[in-house]
């Protein structure tokens, strides 16, 4: 199942000045060439004991800040964010034989930001999202659809309030590293890293 990489270099010389630009470069590059769902990033989380988990979810949004997502509160990232608020993202574009790794504090967005998120999702996703107590046990599917059935039946036709144990998730990034597939597994990785002590940021090489 080997397979070449031959999309070429990625040099500093053509890395953007900010971890900003080159996401927004490459995320955008994604979008042109029509990578499935190229929005879709893989969220590690740790919980107090430093147990690590990990799922795809979607990206909402993304500026200087930070990359954001929307999930429950009561989910198991949600209970992990809450008593260890670090994580861990990748952006698994295969497609380009690229990936961006980003890391760093996660925080929550606010009320407002939220329901900026909560409003736009269809009726069916919000009626989903609000009968299901997310990653608990439940003894059949058939359960879930009638959950689902009952909330339809009990509320007003339209958008759903957003529920209070719903809402969004920013991930501030401390680093963030560019990667590109390159000939004989000699990759190209260029990493942003948040200096602390003189502010702004370095650019780093990672060997692959």
């Amino acid at each position: 199942m080997r397979r070449d990489y031959d999309a070429g270099r990625f040099g500093e010389e053509d890395l953007a000045p900010t971890w900003l630009e080159q996401f927004d470069r490459w995320f955008g590059d994604a979008v042109a060439a029509e990578v499935p769902e190229p929005n879709a990033v893989v969220v590690a989380t740790a919980d107090a004991d430093g147990a690590p988990d990990a799922r795809i979810v979607l990206m909402k949004g993304y500026d200087a800040s930070g990359i954001v997502f929307g999930t429950s509160y009561a989910s198991a990232k949600g209970a992990q964010l809450a008593v260890n608020p670090r994580a861990a993202l990748v952006f698994p574009w295969h497609p380009m034989q690229r990936q961006v790794r980003l890391a760093g504090r996660v925080e929550r967005i606010g009320d407002a930001a939220s329901d900026d998120l909560w409003d736009p999702r269809p009726r069916g996703a919000q009626l989903a999202a609000a009968a299901s107590v997310q990653s608990t046990v439940v003894d059949s599917r058939e359960e879930l659809v009638q959950r689902v059935r009952l909330l339809d039946e009990q509320t007003p036709e339209g958008k759903l309030p957003r529920p209070t144990a719903w809402g969004g998730y920013r991930v501030v990034p401390e680093r963030v590293e560019f990667w590109q597939g390159g000939g004989d597994r000699l990759h190209d990785r260029l990493r942003f890293v948040r200096d602390d002590v003189e502010g702004g940021w370095i650019v780093q090489r990672l060997a692959p």
